[in-house]
C-alpha cells in the first residue's frame, strides 16, 4: 500500500502521523538532509540563481559547467565528461550515441533509462550474458558490437562482475550505467571504473545519475574525448537546459562532506551486517547499503511498520510485478537506529515459521 507524506524523509519519515525510522530511498550518503550540503546549495543559489537560462551551445557559457565536467572526468578516470539536467537525459544521450557505433547488445535487466524505443532486453543470468556476448564479439569484427549494462542492480544488491572483459579480443564499446555505484564504490567514490579491467579492446563509456549518492538532480556521461565530443553534438545535449547551477556549485565544494558520509555509510553497513549475521532470510551479496529480505507473504513490511520502521517494499520498474522488500541504509542512520532495526528483524524472523 502506498503511503503519503508531507515531508522529505531523512533518517526518519512521517507515515500516517507517526515518526518512523526510514530505511528506504536512494539518498545513500544522506546529502539531501546534510546541513553542510544544504548550506553549499544555498551559497550556490545565492550566487547563480535558480537556473542558467540558456542552452548548452549558446554564445555565452557558464564556466561552472566546465569546472564540473572536468571534476567528473577526473573522478571517473576518464578523458572527458558532459553533464545533463538529469540522469535519465544523460543515459538517453549515451545510448543514442552508442547505437551509432555498432550492434547494441543489452544485458538482462538493463534500466529503462538506458534503452531506446523498441530495445530488445533479454531475460536470464547476467554473468551468462556477458560470457556469451564476449564470445560473439571475439568471433566478429572490431567495432561491430556495443555492450550495454548497469553496473549495479539495486534490486538484488548485486555489483555486476565485468572482469571477464579482460578476455575481449575485438574492439567494442562498453556502455555502463553506474547510477547506483558512483559516489559509493571505490576508495574515492569513483564507482565501477575501479573494477573495470584495463583492456584496450574494451572502450568504456559511463553514464550516471547524480541524484543517488550525491542528492543532486543531474546526470553525466564520461569516457573518451571523442565519444563525449560526439554526444555534445546531439540535440539531447545541445537543446537541453543545463543542470541547476547551484547543484554544480555544491558538488564542486562538497568533497569533504562526501568522503565523511561514505565512511559513515560503510561503518553502518559493517555494523548492521555484524548485528544481523544470524538472519538467514536476509541477503547481502556485496558491500552495498542494500539488504534483501525474504518474505513471500510481504508480512515483514507490515510488521516493521507496526514497529514504527519503514522499509522499501514495492515492485520496480513494473508496478504490477512482484514486490521486493529491502532495507536500505544511509549515512544518516545512527548506531542506535541500526541496533533497533536489527532487533526488530531478529524478533520477526524468530517467530516466523
Amino acid at each position: 500500500m502506498i503511503k503519503i507524506t508531507d515531508t522529505t524523509p531523512g533518517r526518519t519519515a512521517q507515515v500516517d502521523g507517526r515518526n518512523c525510522l526510514y530505511f528506504s530511498g536512494f539518498s545513500y550518503l544522506g546529502m539531501h538532509a546534510s546541513h553542510t550540503f544544504r548550506d553549499l546549495l544555498a551559497v550556490g543559489q545565492g550566487r547563480f540563481g535558480s537556473v542558467y537560462p540558456s542552452s548548452r551551445i549558446s554564445n555565452l557559457q557558464l564556466r561552472l559547467y566546465d569546472e564540473l565536467e572536468h571534476a567528473l572526468a577526473t573522478q571517473l578516470r576518464q578523458q572527458s565528461a558532459a553533464c545533463f539536467s538529469s540522469g535519465y537525459l544523460a543515459s538517453q544521450a549515451a545510448i543514442t550515441y552508442a547505437a551509432t557505433r555498432g550492434q547494441v547488445l543489452f544485458a538482462p535487466g538493463t534500466h529503462p533509462a538506458l534503452r531506446y524505443p523498441g530495445a530488445e532486453v533479454p531475460a536470464g543470468d547476467w554473468d551468462n550474458w556477458l560470457a556469451t556476448v564476449i564470445d560473439m564479439a571475439n568471433l566478429g569484427q572490431d567495432h561491430q558490437y556495443v555492450l550495454v549494462s548497469d553496473a549495479v542492480n539495486p534490486l538484488t544488491a548485486a555489483i555486476n562482475n565485468f572482469s571477464p572483459l579482460a578476455g575481449l579480443q575485438k574492439k567494442a564499446l562498453v556502455l555502463i550505467d553506474d547510477s547506483h555505484g558512483v559516489g559509493l564504490l571505490g576508495p574515492e567514490g569513483e564507482g565501477i571504473v575501479h573494477q573495470l579491467p584495463q583492456n584496450p579492446a574494451a572502450h568504456y563509456l559511463v553514464t550516471a545519475s547524480l541524484a543517488k549518492a550525491y542528492s543532486l538532480e543531474g546526470g553525466m556521461v564520461a569516457g573518451h574525448a571523442a565519444d563525449v565530443a560526439a554526444i555534445r553534438h546531439l540535440p539531447l545535449f545541445t537543446a537541453s537546459t543545463p543542470m541547476v547551477p547551484a547543484n554544480a556549485y555544491a558538488f564542486l565544494h562538497a568533497a569533504g562532506a562526501f568522503a565523511a558520509a561514505r565512511k559513515k555509510l560503510r561503518d553502518n553497513i559493517t555494523g548492521f551486517k555484524r548485528q544481523t549475521a544470524g538472519i538467514a532470510a536476509m541477503h547481502h551479496p556485496h558491500e552495498l547499503p542494500v539488504f534483501i529480505l525474504e518474505d513471500t507473504a510481504e508480512s515483514v513490511y507490515a510488521y516493521l511498520l507496526g514497529c514504527d520502521t519503514f522499509i522499501s517494499s514495492f515492485a520496480y520498474p513494473d508496478p504490477q510485478g512482484k514486490k521486493i522488500n529491502r532495507v536500505i541504509l544511509s549515512a544518516l542512520h545512527t548506531r542506535q537506529d541500526i541496533e533497533v532495526l536489527a532487533s526488530q528483524l531478529a524478533q520477526f524472523y524468530a517467530v516466523t515459521p
